[in-house]
């Protein structure tokens, strides 16, 4: 059983910052491929960033590239989300997700949390 606890989120004004935590096991990270996902309001859900390879890979979304970094802290085996110079088009609720490595399907989400921004 995979799980997937996050925390952060809340309000931010234009510009500034926020930093969301997906904690999970250690094993999630060595069997697992994690990401990040955003449904935005009226928009389908989209893929921002992911941990590969238990972490030695990243990948970010050309359209968030340059203001949102994934990382992998392998002292409490959680992965974050730092996202910067955030837009009011970046709100919505934001979830981590993993799937087994090499399948399609992600099947495993977090709780899920509400990012806002205020223009």
């Amino acid at each position: 059983q995979v799980q997937l606890l996050q925390s952060g989120g809340g309000l931010v004004q234009d510009g500034g910052s926020l930093r969301l935590s997906c904690a999970t096991s250690e094993r999630t990270f060595l069997y697992y491929t994690l990401g990040w996902f955003r449904q935005a309001p009226g928009k389908e859900r989209e893929f921002l960033a992911g941990l590969f390879n238990g972490g030695l890979q990243t990948k970010v979304a050309d359209n968030v590239k340059g203001r949102f970094t994934v990382a992998r802290n392998g002292a409490d085996n959680t992965m974050y989300l730092q996202m910067d110079n955030l837009k009011p088009e970046d709100t919505g609720i934001y979830k981590c997700a993993a799937k087994p490595r090499g399948d399609r399907e992600w099947t495993y989400w977090g709780q899920g949390a509400q990012v806002t921004v205020s223009s």
